[in-house]
């Protein structure tokens, strides 16, 4: 598994957004590069882009969505600056920071999905997942540093 370079400074901005939001779920777009080095390959995210909850108001206390249009955005503006969308995050609260049924299903193989968990208005773990396309399950990425 490639693991995910995550800067303190972008692990504290999503765990404040997830904070802010609570205790509905925030999200957002992780961009960077994926490179290959002598050790191996590494998923680098450079810079993160804040997205709007969207979906139904009474239900954002456990369920997100990103407006395709600011998807859509995402990826133009990566690709302008030679980046691209490496995944998405999103915080889960007075919830583990583990992916529900509910992120499997409409999860995307390739992309890391980082979750925030954030307990009675507090961050308190973050984990980072990628969907296996032949088990159609999570597993694990490590953050790194």
């Amino acid at each position: 598994m490639i693991p995910l370079v995550l800067s303190a400074e972008l692990r504290d901005r999503i765990e404040s957004e997830g904070a802010s939001a609570f205790p509905n779920e925030c999200c957002g777009i992780l961009i960077g590069l994926e490179v290959t080095e002598s050790n191996g390959k590494r998923r680098i995210v450079e810079k993160l882009l804040a997205g709007k909850n969207v979906f139904e108001s009474d239900e954002q206390y456990h369920r997100f969505s990103i407006d395709p249009r600011l998807q859509l955005q995402a990826d133009r503006e990566a690709e302008a600056e030679g980046k691209m969308v490496l995944g998405f995050y999103h915080s889960h609260p007075n919830h583990p920071a583990r992916p529900s049924e509910y992120d499997r299903e409409h999860g995307w193989p390739f992309y890391s999905y980082v979750i925030v968990s954030i307990l009675n208005g507090k961050p308190a773990d973050m984990t980072s997942w990628v969907l296996n396309d032949q088990t159609e399950q999570f597993e694990r990425q490590e953050i790194v540093g």
